[in-house]
């Protein structure tokens, strides 16, 4: 009988998600001398043309067969990758609408966006011109950037490598920014009218027969900037979070940590961080921030909150939710509201993910936790040792690693698999070096230019730049391997972004925690599950015990499916689809789009995602309030 064959833990997906194939380049080429703008404008005209003719046929001719047209909401209410011209004609003929894109236009309005020569592959070695695009739809306008190379099985003509289109904003409804931004008062004279602040405290209480639109569970990263991006769309919502304070969710996590992202790589939608913010944001640091945001752009929270129940009613298309609210001083509110769209905001993951082990309720010693319930290492007192082990070898386990050993404790990490490791500088150079950086392009141009890369030839452009790390990272690696650390490059070599994409962990930025490893003052227990906890330790396997008086678990946390079901119930988490890893397109799975029940979207990521699709699902609940869309339209 065959056996199934074994995938290797860098290679893991989440379940029923796809592996995805890294894309192939194609053949290599340079160039001497072209007018770039002569270029784009050509195969813009002839794409215009293309499309106001209805002739699929003469879009695919524009296309390289490597290519790929990567779109967010501008040729449906989804998103989609389309690789090579068949699929491209297949979407464009079966849509009952075609082309929903209308025009593009080249974008020369700053020295970036304006097309230039410019390589597609980390490599440099093959060469093409990009430009930067704005798009019209039928309802709305938006972005894009083109890629272009020359087709050198067809006469070396001009033909697009990669296409990204973008929907940005609907038509009649845009943002209240720039010259749409609310006047503030209403001169003349008005008795017994209300100042900002009196009508600031009732839209913020929903008081009287005030209702919001949309209920938000979670007041983090991704609760706050799809709030700001909904309340700049004049849609009312309202947060409920069941911490105390604004950014309790970084304030509570353990003591010493810090983000691993760049400044330039975090900034939130509307106010981003000032020039003086430092490169890496202490956690109390972005924690205060965090409450700051959400009192400037007059969000909505309600903190010491909880969801007690929450019904659907298909017919009616919307929720009654009932809401126990602490006010303080032993006054509780409990509030029954009937919002149309509910958003799942409890984090990147779900629940933690707590492995349940034989003899866990035994342990003696003084602490056994998972890491999210980590606060920071104790001071030990002169004169005295204590042991810790950490169960875990992603970045929270390396930074609670660290933390006890700065704070006098001999600590073991136990590493099960392999981890994927580059050192933060020689990380973020190479990945982020060009788009997010001191000097760097304007953050809403870099990200369209990483978003504007599909995810499988971002999978292929990052085995090479996952190689540069590691040529730089050299010393680091060898002598990580030495101490018996296990190392592996990501899912098919392609490093940190895919298996963040892919499964949500498995990586560690280094700050500091892998030379004390090399040098033996962190020791390794690797390639053993655990057996069994004691009393006053850990038993292996392979029959070693390790003692300690603390134990750590950061073993992850579980799907958001999950923590959906524990919030709303089987019924709910029986309609959803899973989320995260990536669909059969490429495109991750369920985030930021429709989830499969009505009225109801998870959102999260990191503050970079949360910055840049928070705009794409506010425009997808503003398009269904506004009758422009329904939930079942393709």
């Amino acid at each position: 009988m065959a056996t199934a064959a074994v995938i290797s833990s860098y290679n893991r997906v989440e379940p029923g998600s796809n592996q995805l194939t890294p894309a192939k380049y194609p053949e290599a080429s340079a160039i001497s001398s072209v007018d770039a703008k002569a270029v784009a404008t050509n195969w813009v005209e002839s794409f215009n043309e293309a499309l106001s003719g209805q002739d699929p046929s003469a879009v695919k001719q524009l296309f390289l067969q490597s290519s790929c047209w990567r779109d967010q909401l501008g040729l449906s209410w989804d998103y989609h990758s389309l690789y090579g011209p068949e699929k491209i004609v297949f979407f464009l003929k079966s849509a009952s609408k075609g082309s929903r894109i209308v025009s593009i236009k080249v974008d020369s309005s700053n020295a970036t966006r304006r097309p230039s020569v410019a390589a597609v592959d980390f490599k440099g070695q093959v060469n093409g011109i990009a430009s930067f695009l704005t798009i019209e739809t039928d309802v709305g306008k938006g972005r894009g950037l083109v890629r272009l190379l020359q087709d050198t099985q067809d006469g070396n003509k001009w033909k697009a490598f990669t296409l990204f289109t973008a929907m940005h904003e609907l038509k009649g409804h845009e943002e209240a920014v720039g010259g749409n931004r609310p006047h503030g008062v209403d001169h003349g004279g008005h008795p017994g009218r209300k100042n900002w602040q009196e009508r600031r405290i009732a839209t913020e209480n929903y008081e009287g027969d005030l209702e919001p639109v949309v209920l938000i569970l979670g007041a983090g990263q991704g609760g706050l900037t799809i709030a700001a991006r909904l309340h700049q769309l004049r849609i009312p919502s309202l947060i409920i979070d069941k911490n105390r304070r604004v950014g309790d969710n970084w304030r509570n996590r353990y003591h010493q940590l810090v983000l691993h992202d760049p400044v330039w790589y975090d900034h939130l939608p509307y106010v981003p961080f000032p020039s003086h913010w430092p490169i890496f944001t202490p956690k109390d640091k972005l924690a205060e921030w965090f409450e700051s945001y959400a009192c400037l752009l007059e969000l909505n929270v309600w903190n010491s909150t909880t969801l007690s129940d929450a019904k659907w009613d298909d017919e009616k298309r919307e929720w009654t939710v009932t809401i126990i609210r602490n006010k303080g001083n032993g006054e509780e509110e409990t509030r029954v509201l009937h919002p149309r769209h509910v958003i799942q905001a409890t984090g990147h993951s779900g629940e933690m993910r707590m492995p349940s082990i034989k003899g866990m309720d035994d342990f003696k010693g003084d602490r056994l936790c998972h890491s999210s319930q980590f606060r920071g290492a104790e001071t030990i007192p002169e004169g005295r040792t204590k042991r810790a082990i950490v169960v875990g070898c992603c970045n929270s386990g390396h930074d609670i690693a660290q933390d006890f050993y700065e704070h006098g404790y001999d600590v073991t990490i136990v590493q099960r698999s392999s981890t994927y490791v580059m050192s933060s500088k020689n990380g973020l150079d190479v990945l982020l070096g060009g788009l997010y950086e001191e000097g760097g392009p304007e953050t809403e141009d870099a990200d369209l230019m990483f978003l504007s890369i599909p995810n499988a030839m971002l999978k292929r452009m990052h085995q090479d730049a996952t190689a540069e790390i590691s040529r730089r990272d050299e010393t680091l690696l060898k002598g990580l391997e030495q101490a018996g650390f296990k190392l592996d490059d990501g899912p098919d070599d392609s490093g940190f972004f895919m298996k963040y994409f892919q499964r949500g962990g498995g990586y560690y930025i280094d700050v500091g925690c892998s030379q004390l490893i090399i040098d033996g003052k962190i020791n390794i227990k690797q390639g053993q599950e655990i057996e069994e906890v004691k009393p006053n330790g850990l038993l292996f396997a392979d029959g070693e015990m390790l003692e300690a008086e603390e134990i750590i678990f950061a073993t992850g946390y579980e799907n958001m499916r999950g923590t959906a079901r524990k919030i709303f119930g089987d019924e709910l988490a029986e309609r959803v689809k899973d989320v995260w890893g990536f669909d059969h397109e490429g495109e991750l799975r369920t985030m930021w789009r429709r989830t499969g029940h009505p009225g109801f979207w998870f959102f999260g990521g990191n503050l970079a995602l949360c910055r840049y699709y928070s705009r794409m699902l506010a425009l997808q609940i503003k398009a269904m309030e506004e009758g422009i869309m329904k939930y079942e339209d393709p």
